[in-house]
């Protein structure tokens, strides 16, 4: 099937022939239909697999020229950056027709907003905090919505947006068109949908949680966060194959200090975003990486949620993330559009139990291989690696002084309440007891 096939009027066809896309995605093919039928649609599918343009194509299709003040297409997204790729797209695809769009989000000018609202809007791209403000300031009137666009929901739930998602889906009229997207179908995903969409059907790319086949998974048991800068080091020096690197860490503290060894040791080829960066910064770095002027972008989830990077050669996951769909997002950074791309995740004792859920959610199994002999195992630790010793029991604890190196503890017994056949789980029991060898990957 082309885009042709699907009906599209010539000015969005000559669009998608500038941009050099003839093709649908399975995702954009299969939602077509149902976004046009005005019935409400629920997408899972990965991240890279075209679902900004699969509800995009539809909606602007059937959208007439009118000069209405109030928007009648709202679209909510997790995060600012993802605001901005989606009016990226929409002005992308819309050269050739009159349509009026904008994007809302928190940490800049309200008042500005609050003018681009008054100037009259078609589309309106939101974050929902932003929107909540808009719309009980009595700005914004979303009484005029025809179709309610929800893209990264289990993003949203995992960042703590149901209250504001709840409220706004009150405010917003009975009848309308709701579309919903995700890579993982939770049971906060599903509470909503049994809550405000009527009879939805369902579109299923992958199953809930599966990583695009793209993706070749590897991991490795480090015992600390310095021996995990040494690794990275190893591996970033490699630059022809490590060419385009999306670095996650667990929280901004962890990112400034990774940034700031690596600047040492390999200046001018890495940088960092998180959330107290100032906006522009963040837009900045994420072009800057675009166009390759570092080759290096250190992240966190909150910061990285839907970015729409090109040509990612590798992910890595300097810490394992506590939600196994965070780890599904993730890796969803590198193997877009049928490409291919490696994720590497780095795990401790500690982080050993969410490397397991991870596997049971996407009922797959990592390969782990031995941390290669020529790291240097450091004895240094960062503050959150100390050891928390209650004053009056003190003298019950034990001081760890070297490090467990790569024959880490079985699973906890919780990663057994789902049952994937006993040959399987034993296997995952061994792993995480003493990691297989496969030799090195990397010279």
């Amino acid at each position: 099937m082309t885009f042709s096939d699907l009906n599209l009027n010539r000015f969005l066809l000559d669009a998608l022939d500038e941009m050099g896309f003839t093709t649908p995605t399975p995702i954009q093919e299969k939602a077509f239909s149902v976004i046009m039928s005005s019935k409400d649609m629920v997408g899972i599918a990965q991240t890279g697999t075209g679902k900004t343009f699969a509800y995009l194509l539809p909606i602007l299709k059937q959208l007439t020229f009118s000069t209405q003040k109030y928007p009648r297409i709202l679209i909510i997204v997790p995060t600012r950056e993802l605001v901005v790729q989606v009016v990226e797209e929409i002005e992308s695809l819309t050269p050739y027709i009159n349509v009026r769009f904008t994007g809302v989000y928190g940490g800049t000018n309200l008042n500005k907003q609050k003018q681009l609202i008054h100037e009259g809007q078609d589309i309106l791209v939101a974050t929902p905090g932003r929107l909540l403000d808009l719309a009980l300031d009595g700005i914004l009137k979303l009484k005029h919505i025809q179709k309610l666009v929800i893209d990264e929901v289990d993003e949203m739930m995992n960042l703590g947006f149901r209250p504001q998602l709840i409220t706004l889906l009150d405010l917003l009229p009975k009848k309308r068109q709701s579309i919903l997207f995700s890579a993982t179908l939770t049971k906060e995903v599903a509470g909503l949908l049994d809550q405000f969409f009527k009879s939805p059907i369902k579109i299923e790319i992958a199953s809930s949680g599966s990583p695009l086949d793209t993706i070749e998974q590897q991991a490795y048991p480090v015992p600390n966060f310095y021996t995990k800068v040494n690794f990275l080091v190893h591996l970033l020096k490699d630059k022809e194959t490590f060419n385009k690197v999306l670095v996650f860490v667990k929280n901004k503290k962890q990112a400034n200090i990774l940034f700031e060894e690596l600047e040492v040791i390999l200046p001018s080829q890495t940088n960092v975003i998180h959330s107290n960066k100032t906006q522009n910064y963040r837009l900045r770095s994420v072009k800057n990486f675009e166009k390759g002027f570092f080759n290096t972008l250190i992240a966190t989830d909150i910061i990285a949620r839907g970015l729409d990077l090109t040509d990612v050669s590798h992910v890595i996951n300097f810490n394992i993330p506590e939600e196994p769909e965070n780890y599904i997002h993730r890796i969803g950074r590198t193997g877009r559009a049928e490409q291919k791309g490696t994720s590497i995740s780095f795990f401790t004792e500690d982080e050993a139990d969410y490397l397991g859920e991870i596997e049971l959610l996407m009922n797959t199994e990592i390969d782990v291989y031995d941390l290669p002999e020529n790291i240097e195992i450091s004895t240094q630790k960062i503050d959150e690696e100390m050891p928390k010793v209650e004053p009056e029991k003190t003298s019950q604890k034990k001081t760890i002084t070297e490090p467990s190196g790569a024959a880490f503890h079985e699973k906890k017994e919780k990663n057994s309440r789902v049952n994937l056949g006993g040959s399987y789980r034993r296997e995952i029991a061994k792993k995480y007891k003493k990691p297989k060898t496969r030799g090195q990957k990397r010279k």
